[in-house]
């Protein structure tokens, strides 16, 4: 199936355990780029987390974030030595201020110093009854996030698929120019030799067309592009990622392309030729999205 690298999903669950959200993004990248950020209490899930991903997405740039609550009813730790320091230091520090100014000095805010860190702890979390909960949110926001690739995947699929209808049609034209493109191109040689003076036997200087026409005959680069177009196709219709064969097939045909331009020096298949070559552009910026 056609999927999209960009796509944003988010995941939010709460329990006895606690609450948590997961916040996925994803966009271009040649190969899967993972950046995990886990809260440092949760740190044991990195491996595991890693491997979802992993299992679930092939190419893009990924950053996968959780936010981590305790439950409201875990008990907190009070570090009482901890904070008659910081009281005491707050303290000297008014009193030297207030000094300083004249002034008595001011109170210190209670609600501040249990703000401190380390004055107010949580325990440890149960990593053995977290675990299941937070990877399973994780794989359902790594759901969230597929379906979304794959619903932007299928559009840029409907739009290739106009693109290489489109490249039907130009390659149509080029074809049924082509006779004509190489008559008139003959004409012009032949005429060329006579307006040059070169003596030369009838039969040789046909043969010197002939020559010539094959030079500039582009049925070899129709051909291939229209195989181009065919293998195009197929790989649309493929399970698996395809946008490093569809990348490498787009490289392909604007190669041919630009070798079809540069044969295509009549006014009849000049501009078909320029508009293939803006398709297979077109296709291309959409395929640098596909995974």
């Amino acid at each position: 199936m056609v999927a999209s690298m960009t796509a944003y999903a988010r995941m939010e669950d709460s329990g006895d355990w606690g609450g948590a959200v997961w916040e996925i993004r994803s966009v271009n990248h040649r190969y899967l780029d993972l950046a995990l950020r886990l809260p440092e209490e949760l740190r044991e899930l990195e491996t595991a987390a890693r491997e979802r991903v992993g299992r679930r997405l092939r190419r893009g740039r990924v950053e996968c974030g959780l936010r981590f609550e305790p439950p409201a009813t875990m008990p907190l730790r009070f570090d009482r030595a901890l904070a008659r320091r910081v009281v005491a230091a707050a303290t000297q520090i008014e009193i030297d201020d207030a000094s300083r100014q004249g002034q008595p000095p001011a109170a210190i805010d209670r609600l501040e110093v249990l703000r401190w860190p380390g004055v107010l702890k949580t325990p440890p979390p149960d990593m053995a009854a977290l675990r299941e909960p937070l990877l399973r949110l994780l794989d359902a926001a790594l759901e969230r996030l597929v379906a979304a690739r794959r619903r932007e995947g299928e559009t840029i699929r409907a739009l290739l698929e106009r693109r290489c209808a489109a490249c039907d049609s130009q390659l149509t034209i080029l074809q049924a120019a082509l006779p004509r493109v190489l008559a008139a191109a003959r004409e012009r040689f032949l005429a060329r030799g006579k307006e040059a003076g070169v003596e030369m036997e009838a039969e040789r200087l046909e043969q010197e067309a002939l020559l010539w026409c094959q030079k500039t005959d582009a049925t070899e680069e129709l051909e291939r592009l229209q195989a181009h177009l065919e293998e195009t196709r197929r790989t649309l219709g493929q399970e698996q990622p395809m946008g490093r064969r569809l990348d490498f097939l787009m490289q392909e045909m604007n190669r041919e392309a630009a070798t079809l331009g540069a044969k295509s020096a009549h006014p009849d298949t000049g501009k078909a030729a320029i508009e293939l070559r803006v398709l297979i552009e077109q296709m291309r910026e959409q395929i640098q999205n596909l995974e």
